[in-house]
Protein backbone atom coordinates (compact mmCIF):
# COMPACT_ATOMS: atom_id res chain seq x y z
CA UNK A 1 0.00 0.00 0.00
CA UNK A 2 1.02 3.59 -0.64
CA UNK A 3 -0.14 7.08 0.40
CA UNK A 4 0.42 9.12 -2.75
CA UNK A 5 3.07 11.27 -1.06
CA UNK A 6 6.00 11.18 -3.49
CA UNK A 7 9.28 10.75 -1.63
CA UNK A 8 11.70 11.28 -4.48
CA UNK A 9 12.16 11.76 -8.18
CA UNK A 10 14.46 9.38 -10.02
CA UNK A 11 16.15 9.34 -13.41
CA UNK A 12 15.76 6.33 -15.67
CA UNK A 13 19.32 5.18 -16.46
CA UNK A 14 18.65 1.92 -18.33
CA UNK A 15 15.83 0.09 -20.11
CA UNK A 16 16.55 -3.46 -21.24
CA UNK A 17 14.02 -5.39 -23.35
CA UNK A 18 13.28 -8.92 -22.11
CA UNK A 19 10.80 -10.84 -24.29
CA UNK A 20 7.41 -9.30 -23.34
CA UNK A 21 8.87 -7.25 -20.51
CA UNK A 22 11.52 -4.66 -19.75
CA UNK A 23 14.14 -4.33 -17.01
CA UNK A 24 13.85 -0.76 -15.71
CA UNK A 25 16.78 0.76 -13.78
CA UNK A 26 16.52 4.08 -11.97
CA UNK A 27 19.02 6.30 -10.15
CA UNK A 28 18.04 8.04 -6.91
CA UNK A 29 19.48 9.30 -3.63
CA UNK A 30 21.05 6.77 -1.27
CA UNK A 31 18.40 7.20 1.43
CA UNK A 32 15.78 5.63 -0.85
CA UNK A 33 17.38 2.18 -0.54
CA UNK A 34 17.67 2.24 3.27
CA UNK A 35 16.27 -1.07 4.58
CA UNK A 36 15.17 -2.02 1.07
CA UNK A 37 14.99 -5.76 0.35
CA UNK A 38 14.72 -7.75 -2.86
CA UNK A 39 10.99 -8.30 -3.44
CA UNK A 40 9.97 -5.01 -1.80
CA UNK A 41 7.20 -2.98 -3.41
CA UNK A 42 8.02 0.48 -4.78
CA UNK A 43 5.63 2.81 -6.62
CA UNK A 44 7.09 4.22 -9.85
CA UNK A 45 4.79 6.87 -11.36
CA UNK A 46 2.09 5.27 -9.20
CA UNK A 47 2.71 1.73 -10.50
CA UNK A 48 3.49 -0.87 -7.83
CA UNK A 49 6.68 -2.66 -8.94
CA UNK A 50 8.89 -5.26 -7.28
CA UNK A 51 12.54 -4.45 -6.61
CA UNK A 52 14.69 -7.16 -8.23
CA UNK A 53 18.10 -5.54 -7.77
CA UNK A 54 19.58 -2.51 -6.01
CA UNK A 55 22.96 -1.14 -5.03
CA UNK A 56 25.32 1.82 -4.97
CA UNK A 57 26.29 3.93 -7.98
CA UNK A 58 28.28 6.78 -6.41
CA UNK A 59 28.82 8.24 -2.95
CA UNK A 60 25.48 10.07 -3.29
CA UNK A 61 23.37 7.90 -5.58
CA UNK A 62 22.05 4.37 -5.71
CA UNK A 63 20.00 2.35 -8.17
CA UNK A 64 16.97 0.08 -8.09
CA UNK A 65 15.92 -2.26 -10.91
CA UNK A 66 12.46 -3.63 -11.68
CA UNK A 67 10.98 -6.05 -14.20
CA UNK A 68 7.92 -4.53 -15.89
CA UNK A 69 5.65 -7.01 -17.69
CA UNK A 70 3.60 -6.40 -20.85
CA UNK A 71 0.27 -5.89 -19.02
CA UNK A 72 1.79 -3.13 -16.88
CA UNK A 73 3.25 -1.51 -19.98
CA UNK A 74 -0.16 -1.71 -21.67
CA UNK A 75 -2.06 0.18 -18.96
CA UNK A 76 0.59 2.66 -17.78
CA UNK A 77 2.87 5.36 -19.12
CA UNK A 78 5.93 3.27 -18.27
CA UNK A 79 5.74 2.14 -21.89
CA UNK A 80 6.52 5.70 -22.99
CA UNK A 81 9.51 6.46 -20.78
CA UNK A 82 13.08 6.44 -22.04
CA UNK A 83 16.57 6.78 -20.62
CA UNK A 84 16.74 10.22 -19.04
CA UNK A 85 13.04 10.31 -18.12
CA UNK A 86 12.19 11.37 -14.57
CA UNK A 87 9.75 9.26 -12.55
CA UNK A 88 8.04 9.69 -9.18
CA UNK A 89 9.06 7.25 -6.44
CA UNK A 90 7.34 6.18 -3.22
CA UNK A 91 8.39 3.33 -0.95
CA UNK A 92 5.57 1.15 0.39
CA UNK A 93 3.71 2.17 3.54
CA UNK A 94 4.94 0.79 6.88
CA UNK A 95 2.89 0.32 10.03
CA UNK A 96 3.04 3.55 12.02
CA UNK A 97 3.75 5.79 9.01
CA UNK A 98 1.76 9.01 8.67
CA UNK A 99 -0.85 8.81 5.91
CA UNK A 100 -0.63 12.27 4.43
CA UNK A 101 -2.46 11.52 1.18
CA UNK A 102 -4.96 8.68 0.72
CA UNK A 103 -4.65 4.92 0.53
CA UNK A 104 -3.39 3.64 -2.83
CA UNK A 105 -2.75 0.13 -4.09
CA UNK A 106 -0.36 1.02 -6.90
CA UNK A 107 -2.68 -0.68 -9.39
CA UNK A 108 -3.19 1.81 -12.21
CA UNK A 109 -6.69 1.78 -13.72
CA UNK A 110 -6.04 3.79 -16.86
CA UNK A 111 -4.22 6.76 -18.36
CA UNK A 112 -5.37 10.34 -18.88
CA UNK A 113 -4.05 12.91 -21.35
CA UNK A 114 -3.06 16.47 -20.45
CA UNK A 115 -5.48 18.78 -22.26
CA UNK A 116 -4.56 22.13 -20.74
CA UNK A 117 -2.06 23.72 -18.37
CA UNK A 118 -2.42 27.12 -16.72
CA UNK A 119 0.49 28.38 -14.60
CA UNK A 120 0.19 31.30 -12.22
CA UNK A 121 2.38 32.69 -9.46
CA UNK A 122 0.90 30.55 -6.69
CA UNK A 123 -0.47 27.47 -8.39
CA UNK A 124 -0.79 25.41 -11.53
CA UNK A 125 -4.04 24.03 -12.94
CA UNK A 126 -3.83 20.88 -15.04
CA UNK A 127 -6.82 19.60 -17.00
CA UNK A 128 -7.12 16.09 -18.40
CA UNK A 129 -9.24 14.00 -20.73
CA UNK A 130 -10.29 10.58 -19.48
CA UNK A 131 -11.90 7.55 -21.09
CA UNK A 132 -15.73 7.87 -20.74
CA UNK A 133 -16.03 4.58 -18.85
CA UNK A 134 -14.15 6.07 -15.88
CA UNK A 135 -15.84 9.48 -15.73
CA UNK A 136 -18.57 8.22 -13.39
CA UNK A 137 -15.91 7.95 -10.65
CA UNK A 138 -14.84 11.60 -10.94
CA UNK A 139 -16.35 13.96 -8.35
CA UNK A 140 -15.28 17.48 -7.35
CA UNK A 141 -13.25 17.37 -4.11
CA UNK A 142 -12.80 13.61 -4.46
CA UNK A 143 -9.46 11.80 -4.42
CA UNK A 144 -7.39 10.76 -7.40
CA UNK A 145 -3.83 9.59 -7.95
CA UNK A 146 -1.92 11.06 -10.90
CA UNK A 147 1.51 9.54 -11.56
CA UNK A 148 1.39 8.27 -7.98
CA UNK A 149 0.54 11.67 -6.45
CA UNK A 150 -2.45 11.92 -4.11
CA UNK A 151 -4.51 14.89 -5.32
CA UNK A 152 -7.92 16.47 -4.79
CA UNK A 153 -10.14 16.83 -7.84
CA UNK A 154 -11.32 20.25 -8.91
CA UNK A 155 -14.64 21.00 -10.58
CA UNK A 156 -15.31 19.37 -13.93
CA UNK A 157 -15.16 21.65 -16.96
CA UNK A 158 -16.97 20.26 -19.99
CA UNK A 159 -15.51 16.80 -20.62
CA UNK A 160 -12.33 17.49 -18.65
CA UNK A 161 -11.33 17.06 -15.02
CA UNK A 162 -8.76 19.24 -13.32
CA UNK A 163 -6.42 19.44 -10.35
CA UNK A 164 -4.81 22.48 -8.75
CA UNK A 165 -1.16 22.14 -7.73
CA UNK A 166 0.78 24.21 -5.22
CA UNK A 167 4.47 25.02 -5.92
CA UNK A 168 5.62 22.39 -3.39
CA UNK A 169 3.83 19.62 -5.30
CA UNK A 170 5.31 20.77 -8.57
CA UNK A 171 8.84 20.98 -7.18
CA UNK A 172 8.72 17.48 -5.64
CA UNK A 173 7.14 15.61 -8.57
CA UNK A 174 7.49 15.13 -12.31
CA UNK A 175 4.31 17.11 -12.97
CA UNK A 176 6.53 20.20 -13.06
CA UNK A 177 7.64 19.31 -16.60
CA UNK A 178 4.36 17.94 -17.94
CA UNK A 179 2.99 19.42 -21.18
CA UNK A 180 -0.18 19.17 -23.25
CA UNK A 181 -0.47 15.75 -24.85
CA UNK A 182 1.49 13.88 -22.18
CA UNK A 183 -0.06 10.76 -20.68
CA UNK A 184 -0.32 10.24 -16.92
CA UNK A 185 -1.16 7.20 -14.83
CA UNK A 186 -4.51 7.28 -13.05
CA UNK A 187 -5.50 5.30 -9.98
CA UNK A 188 -9.07 6.10 -8.99
CA UNK A 189 -10.22 6.12 -5.38
CA UNK A 190 -11.28 2.56 -4.56
CA UNK A 191 -13.96 3.62 -2.05
CA UNK A 192 -15.58 5.88 -4.65
CA UNK A 193 -15.52 3.08 -7.22
CA UNK A 194 -17.09 0.62 -4.78
CA UNK A 195 -19.90 3.02 -3.85
CA UNK A 196 -20.69 3.94 -7.46
CA UNK A 197 -20.63 0.33 -8.63
CA UNK A 198 -22.79 -0.81 -5.69
CA UNK A 199 -25.41 1.86 -6.40
CA UNK A 200 -25.49 0.83 -10.06
CA UNK A 201 -26.04 -2.82 -9.11
CA UNK A 202 -28.77 -1.91 -6.60
CA UNK A 203 -30.66 0.10 -9.21
CA UNK A 204 -30.50 -2.80 -11.62
CA UNK A 205 -31.80 -5.24 -8.99
CA UNK A 206 -34.80 -2.98 -8.27
CA UNK A 207 -35.92 -2.77 -11.91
Amino acid sequence: MFTGIVQSQAEVIAIISKNNAIRLKISLENSMIDNLAIGASVAINGVCLTAVEFGSLTSNNSYISFDVIDETLRVSNLADISVGSVVNVERSLKVGDEIGGHMLSGHVHTQAVVANRIDSKDNCTLSFTLSPEYKKYIFAKGFISINGISLTLGAEVSDLFSVHLIPETLSRTNLQNIVIGDKVNIELDQQTMTIVDTIERMKLSLT
